[in-house]
């Protein structure tokens, strides 16, 4: 089967693909097993997160580790924007709003009660992203939720 001709604008997220060990909560969650690879011969990048024996959970993280999760993220060229859908092994599924500019990765979602939004910088040359989501209920007032650092481990073929 052929495959999409994926629009050029999807290569800023290539700093992305490959494996990265994820850390939370000032490293005491973790490492956490990341992969970022392209589908359909790079029309989506796919996010695929789950621990590993060398995984620790403390506390609150064991008793609702959303772990394993994955996520899609696509682009829309109409709108010059990318949305990534999640799902995870709690049965969790939300849709966010993604961006990777100048070193900067966000993810925003605007949703009824439960707001959140991600922000992280890539630093060592693309080999570190750290930064932290936060949650609101009215999306007005703000709160940490986690912090998270991601170091890369290896890398990933494009699909």
């Amino acid at each position: 089967m052929r495959q999409p001709t994926p629009h050029g604008a999807l290569r800023r997220l290539d700093v992305l693909v490959g494996a990265w060990d994820m850390w939370a909560d000032g490293r005491s969650v973790g490492p956490v097993r990341t992969e970022f690879a392209w589908l359909e011969g790079g029309a989506f990048l796919a996010q695929r997160v789950d621990v590993t024996a060398d995984s620790a959970l403390p506390g609150p993280w064991e008793a609702a580790a959303p772990f394993p999760t994955v996520s899609l993220t696509g682009y829309d060229d109409t709108t010059d924007d990318f949305t990534t859908l999640y799902a995870d092994g709690r049965g969790v599924g939300r849709v966010y709003r993604t961006s990777l500019s100048d070193g900067v990765w966000t993810q925003r979602r605007a949703a009824p009660g439960f707001h959140q939004r991600f922000n992280a910088t890539f630093s060592d040359g693309g080999d570190t992203v750290a930064g932290g989501w936060e949650r609101s209920k009215d999306g007005e007032l703000w709160k940490p939720d986690f912090d998270v650092t991601y170091t890369r481990v290896g890398t990933s073929p494009r699909a």
